[in-house]
């Protein structure tokens, strides 16, 4: 047996085992007299759900993350830049607080404007959007995890992508992503081999 009862504060939900010879516990004080102006009915906001699909060429790598402070985009450019000299890339991120701007930076004007456009279309406060050229997410997503303001990272891939995004009265938050399309099948012991020999030729395996 559990009671149940609501913070009108914190929005959250408590439960305290009881036993089942024992009263119900009384409500604690600040409970009991909850101050006015609360909308103690209402636990949870009206929320609706988008798909906001990436907007990218086929030979393109995209990298989708959550982050926080103003100094993201510059700490990521350094990151990405450090890499390799030849990775040309893109990086923007929305700023969730104060102006609200879409901050961007990159070494590469098109890749740039690109990750800048798929940022303002999902428009999650503290989200970030990287773009590779000549380079993979395999070499970069160490360097990114790395920068101090990388919450976390929703994908990195080349595949055509769907972004779920939340969206609440406060603003929108991503959920997850749709990244490419469902398997066919199992690997049989001649996929494995393929598999290996596959990574054995771009230089992933002895």
């Amino acid at each position: 047996m559990f009671e149940s009862w609501v913070v009108h504060r914190t929005r959250r939900v408590l439960r305290r085992p009881l036993e089942a010879a024992s009263p119900p516990e009384p409500r604690p004080a600040a409970l009991a007299a909850p101050e006015p102006g609360w909308d103690h009915g209402r636990v949870t906001q009206t929320l609706s759900w988008e798909v906001v699909p990436v907007e990218k060429p086929d030979d393109l790598n995209v990298v989708i993350g959550q982050a926080h402070f103003i100094k993201t985009v510059d700490d990521l450019h350094e990151a990405l830049a450090g890499v390799s000299p030849t990775l040309r890339f893109g990086v923007a991120f929305c700023e969730a607080s104060g102006p609200r701007l879409v901050r961007h930076s990159g070494n590469d004007p098109e890749l740039v404007e690109l990750a800048t456009r798929n940022a303002l279309a999902i428009g999650a406060g503290h989200s970030f959007v990287i773009l590779l050229r000549d380079g993979f997410p395999l070499n970069v997503l160490n360097p990114v995890r790395t920068v101090p303001e990388v919450c976390g990272i929703f994908c990195a891939t080349a595949n055509p992508v769907d972004v779920l995004v939340a969206v609440s009265d406060r603003g929108r938050g991503i959920i997850g992503v749709v990244d490419g399309e469902p398997p066919l099948g199992v690997e049989t012991d001649a996929d494995v081999a393929d598999r290996r020999d596959l990574l054995r030729a771009i230089g992933y395996k002895l």
